[in-house]
C-alpha cells in the first residue's frame, strides 16, 4: 500500500514538473519572440522625456535635477539640468530681476544646443535680469502653471511669460495621456467657472515602469503585462479644453504675487490671441519664425528661428516696461 500510495505521489510530483516545465517554456518562447518583434509600445524609448526625465507625482514628469544626456531628433543636442531640474545654467539669487519663461519643448529647447535658444540669446541683450528657461519637452498649459506655483518661492519673478504652442497645447490641455503614454494631471472647469485639478496623484506611465521597475525592464512579458494593466485601469480621456481658463490662472497667480504677465503664441491661434486681447495681457505672435522640417518631433525653431524669436519677445519686454 504504502508502495503504491509513493508511486501515486511520484506521477502527481512527474505531471506537475512536467506541466511547469511546459509553461515555463511557453513563456521563455513568448519571451523570445517578443524581444525578436520588437513591437514599439514594448520599447524603452529614447526621446529626452525618458533620457533625462522622471516620474513626478503631481506633475508627471519632471527633469533629473543635475543630469545629463544627448538627445537626438532632427539633430543630436546635449542637455545640463540644474539642481532646479531646468535645463539652463545654475540659477543665483543675486538680486537681478528674474523673467522666466514657461513652455513646452520649445522654451526647452529641443533640436537646440544650449546658447542657441532665444532665452540663450536674450541673456546678453539684457546682462541686468536673470533669464530663465522653465521650459519641460511635453508640458501642456496644465503641467506648466503646476510648475510655475512650485517654483516660484526660490524664482520669485519679476515677470514670467508663457510660450503657448498652437501646435499640441490644445490636446495637452484636454486630455490625461499624452505622447508615448504618459500619464499625466489635467483640469476640467467646474459649474461655478473654478479649476478642478485631476489625477493627483499622477498614476505611473508604462514608460516609468519599462524605467524603473527592474523585472519590467528585463522582461518584455513583464511590459506587455504592465501596458495592459496601464491601458485598462488608466485609460486616455478627452476632456473640454480648459486652455483659456488655465492661461486666466496663471495670469491670476503671477499678477497676484506682484509680477507682470505675458504671453507668446508659436504659430497661430485665434481664439486664444481673441481671449488675450479681451483680457489685456500683453502678447506676441511668433509665427514666421524658421523651424527644422522633423518627421520625429517637427516644427522646432532653428538656429535663424531662435533669433526672430528672440527680438520679439525683447520688443514685447520693452514695449511693457519689462526692461529698459
Amino acid at each position: 500500500m504504502q508502495d503504491s500510495a509513493r508511486e501515486r505521489l511520484y506521477r502527481k510530483l512527474g505531471s506537475a514538473g512536467v506541466t511547469l516545465g511546459m509553461a515555463c517554456l511557453t513563456l521563455l518562447a513568448l519571451e523570445v519572440f517578443l524581444r525578436i518583434c520588437d513591437f514599439r509600445e514594448l520599447r524603452q524609448d529614447s526621446t529626452e522625456r525618458s533620457l533625462g526625465y522622471r516620474y513626478d507625482a503631481e506633475l508627471g514628469w519632471t527633469p533629473v535635477p543635475n543630469s545629463t544626456s544627448s538627445v537626438t531628433n532632427y539633430r543630436t543636442i546635449h542637455v545640463r539640468h540644474n539642481s532646479l531640474g531646468l535645463r539652463d545654467e545654475e540659477f543665483v539669487g543675486d538680486g537681478k530681476p528674474v523673467i522666466a519663461f514657461l513652455g513646452d519643448s520649445f522654451v526647452w529647447g529641443l533640436d537646440s544646443e544650449e546658447g542657441e535658444r532665444f532665452s540663450d540669446l536674450l541673456k546678453a541683450k539684457l546682462p541686468n535680469h536673470r533669464i530663465l528657461a522653465a521650459g519641460v519637452s511635453g508640458f501642456g498649459t496644465d503641467q506648466e502653471y503646476l510648475m510655475l506655483r512650485r517654483l516660484w518661492p526660490q524664482l520669485k519673478p519679476a515677470a514670467v511669460m508663457l510660450i503657448f504652442c498652437s501646435v499640441n497645447d490644445r490636446l495637452d490641455n484636454a486630455s490625461n495621456v499624452r505622447y508615448e503614454d504618459y500619464q499625466k494631471p489635467y483640469f476640467t472647469v467646474a459649474a461655478d467657472g473654478r479649476l478642478e485639478l485631476h489625477a493627483q496623484p499622477v498614476p505611473l506611465s508604462r514608460q516609468h515602469y519599462f524605467k524603473d521597475v527592474w523585472w519590467v525592464r528585463n522582461s518584455w512579458l513583464a511590459r506587455l503585462g504592465v501596458m495592459a494593466y496601464v491601458k485598462i485601469v488608466h485609460p486616455v480621456g478627452f476632456f473640454p479644453d480648459p486652455t483659456e481658463r488655465l492661461v486666466g490662472a496663471i495670469r491670476d497667480f503671477v499678477e497676484g504675487n506682484g509680477a507682470k504677465f505675458l504671453v507668446g503664441i508659436q504659430g497661430r491661434d485665434e481664439a486664444l490671441a481673441r481671449y488675450l486681447e479681451r483680457s489685456g495681457i500683453p502678447f506676441v505672435p511668433l509665427d514666421g519664425a524658421a523651424f527644422y522640417a522633423s518627421k520625429k518631433v517637427g516644427g522646432h525653431w532653428n538656429p535663424a528661428g531662435q533669433a526672430f524669436v528672440a527680438e520679439r519677445v525683447f520688443e514685447l519686454l520693452t514695449e511693457n516696461s519689462i526692461v529698459p
